[in-house]
């Protein structure tokens, strides 16, 4: 049975790479729609562009997290609003919806991983505008609607602090990074995997509906995968000096530590995601990152 599968926001980095696996699927037909080809905080639109299709991907969102303390209304219209409008559309379509969302749900003082059901708290606007959308996908998809937290993404496609550090090493002798926040760095091509491994763990009845934590094993630092990407690249990781989050003052607050738990996946029979430190290997030799490596190395 062949699955229609429809990606919002399919112009941005995980959006590109949720259609590429879907193109490895023989079974799937997905259609992606960009920013500019759908507006999520279009009900109208939203409610014509869902029809049809078993699952929607949404990886539609404001990702501007400072530019959101300034501008929580706008911010929430997308990342609240918008996603119950593709709620509210599903619910009328029948369609599964994977809603992407983020860590920073939490407050980011734990000392430990933050399980699917641990109380949210952000500290943030953005934070505030990301739950507001998880809440409609809990309120109005109740059996079918999936929330996919992740973090600290990165990906050959658009701007992500992987590609930064490459880049910012053809140019700067050292680099100052934060070495006291700690996170779960997750590329996106496997975030991709593990979504459309979900959705059809959902068309099939076997993965229960809820929130889910989309992320890779382990932890680090901002510092730390610094360090760890110019080493798997071939550069000095010496040249990564560790600061505090204070030497870089920024509109909106950070969660200090937005690790998570990854015990909803074995319910859904879908696996958990490799340590991070392994999926940086393997991003860091696919086209784009590989080529900016060598570049990199090239300046010495």
């Amino acid at each position: 049975m062949t699955t229609r599968w429809l990606v919002t926001g399919a112009g941005g980095m995980l959006g590109r790479d949720m259609l590429a696996e879907l193109a490895a699927d023989p079974e799937a037909k997905a259609t992606g729609l960009t920013r500019g080809e759908l507006d999520i905080a279009d009900r109208v639109a939203v409610h014509a562009a869902a029809a049809g299709h078993h699952v929607v991907v949404n990886c539609a969102a404001w990702t501007d997290v400072d530019a959101a303390e300034h501008a929580e209304e706008a911010a929430t219209a997308v990342n609240g609003t918008g996603v119950r409008h593709l709620a509210r559309a599903c619910a009328g379509s029948g369609s599964v919806l994977l809603h992407v969302s983020t860590d920073y749900v939490f407050s980011g003082d734990a000392g430990h991983p933050y399980p699917e059901g641990a109380p949210t708290a952000p500290v943030n606007a953005y934070g505030r505008s990301k739950l507001a959308g998880e809440r409609a996908v809990a309120e109005l998809l109740p059996g079918t609607g999936y929330t996919v937290r992740t973090a600290w993404l990165y990906g050959a496609h658009g701007r992500n602090f992987v590609r930064t550090m490459l880049e910012l090493a053809c140019r700067r002798q050292t680099l100052d990074v934060v070495a006291d926040q700690h996170g779960q760095p997750t590329w996106s091509r496997a975030l991709a995997r593990q979504l459309a491994a979900l959705g059809r763990a959902a068309l099939t009845g076997r993965a229960p509906a809820g929130v889910y934590h989309g992320t890779a094993a382990g932890r680090t630092t901002w510092y730390g995968l610094a360090h760890e990407t110019f080493r798997l690249s071939g550069l000095d990781p010496e040249r990564i000096r560790p600061v505090g989050a204070a030497a870089f003052p920024r509109p909106a607050p950070r969660p200090a530590f937005g690790v998570l738990g990854h015990d909803g996946w074995s319910r859904a029979g879908v696996p958990s995601q490799l340590r991070w430190d392994d999926q940086l290997s393997t991003a860091l030799g696919t086209p784009g990152f590989a080529e900016l490596a060598a570049a990199a190395r090239a300046v010495g």
